[in-house]
């Protein structure tokens, strides 16, 4: 009896294991955030609960796609004829209109509902042929008409409206000022920076934005919870003048999550870095925000970006063709923490070890502070 209850627990036991194991697949393979900056994330709402969206109607309908918009505005038109249309019609046929003897119509030569759905349209697209025309007989008629001519400027208005703010919308501009496609790992001043690069793809360029940058994890709980760890990045030069491609650095220093990090655990590591930058755009006026993330396969180690700003004779040129290029550096293919113990080596750590890493040999002299690169 014993046996079977101790077989029965470590059947729970391997089959607990193995879920973990599957779910720790499943969230390594998981994106926070993609490339473009957009959030993969599937909202699941209760069915039938359309309200938050009718609540908030001028933001549904900006963010919607442009194709569906179109459509939901055409059908607004049409049904609005069609609504009006019927109402001629009705005071049509209560006055006798649709017989041509009648001497006293409430509306000129509309004798069915095609000349009353024409008329409706005539009158609120502000056509006017002259063919058919309202009359002061009725009054019910001229109600009818004024009332359609309301609801007909606060359709116009409600569609200019969000055309404008959906050919201005903030992610279109967003989308001009972009993230270099990897982030670096250098020594500068002989500190090991992480760093990536920020420009201005725009003639007109930004001239005062933030940029901000954050840790995110998913910390596995006990299955099958998981939760979202967020950690604030320093950065050097938050407030930027976006007038040239600017260089966004951050110190591994002993504040920074990266700074037990080398090459291989960072490779081995889970996270996302997401970075964003926050301007005002100098044409519209308008908040916009641009961002992406890196994860550990897009920071390269021992590299620096190439140059991209040259002094001319009269202005300065800047090559965007070289925005994501970067080139090998010497740089220690170790931690911060560890290369901050090889510069400072203690008495019972007088020798300088050497790291080899991809064919490079790289030592560190502490009386200079600096790397020096040998190819082997």
């Amino acid at each position: 009896m014993g046996s079977e209850r101790e077989q029965v627990i470590d059947t729970f036991h391997t089959t607990v294991h193995t879920l973990c194991r599957n779910n720790e697949k499943d969230v390594r393979g998981l994106r926070y955030m993609q490339k473009n900056g957009r959030f993969p994330m599937a909202f699941w709402k209760a069915p039938g609960d359309w309200s938050i969206f009718l609540i908030d109607i001028f933001t549904t309908l900006v963010e919607v796609r442009w194709r569906i918009m179109l459509l939901a505005f055409s059908f607004s038109y049409i049904i609005s004829w069609i609504l009006f249309g019927l109402l001629y019609w009705l005071i049509a046929h209560v006055n006798g209109d649709i017989s041509e003897k009648n001497d006293r119509p409430c509306v000129e030569n509309v004798r069915s509902f095609t000349g009353s759905f024409l008329f409706s349209m005539e009158t609120q697209a502000t056509i006017g042929y002259g063919f058919r025309g309202m009359t002061e007989n009725c009054m019910v008629a001229i109600v009818v008409v004024t009332i359609q001519d309301v609801f007909s400027c606060f359709i116009d208005t409600i569609i200019i409206g969000i055309v404008v703010a959906k050919m201005a919308s903030a992610r279109k501009r967003a989308q001009t000022v972009g993230f270099s496609s990897c982030a670096v790992v250098n020594l500068q001043n002989g500190v090991l920076c992480l760093s990536w690069r920020l420009g201005d793809f725009r003639n007109n360029h930004i001239l005062e934005g933030i940029a901000r940058a954050q840790l995110v994890r998913c910390v596995r709980q006990p299955f099958p919870s998981i939760m979202m760890s967020y950690q604030d990045i320093n950065i050097l030069n938050q407030d930027i003048v976006l007038a040239t491609p600017i260089t966004i650095t951050h110190k591994l220093d002993s504040s920074s999550p990266f700074y037990r990090l080398g090459p291989d655990d960072l490779m081995e590591d889970n996270f996302e870095l997401v970075v964003s930058f926050t301007f005002t755009g100098d044409s519209t006026g308008m908040l916009h925000q641009t961002r992406t993330c890196y994860t550990p396969a897009d920071i390269h180690w021992g590299q620096r970006f190439q140059d991209m700003l040259k002094a001319g004779k009269k202005r300065f040129t800047v090559d965007y063709t070289l925005f994501n290029e970067t080139t090998w550096v010497p740089v220690p293919m170790v931690s911060a923490q560890a290369y901050d113990r090889l510069i400072q080596p203690t008495e019972n750590h007088p020798h300088v070890p050497s790291v080899i890493r991809n064919g490079h040999n790289c030592q560190i002299n502490t009386d200079r502070e600096e790397v020096i690169q040998t190819y082997l």
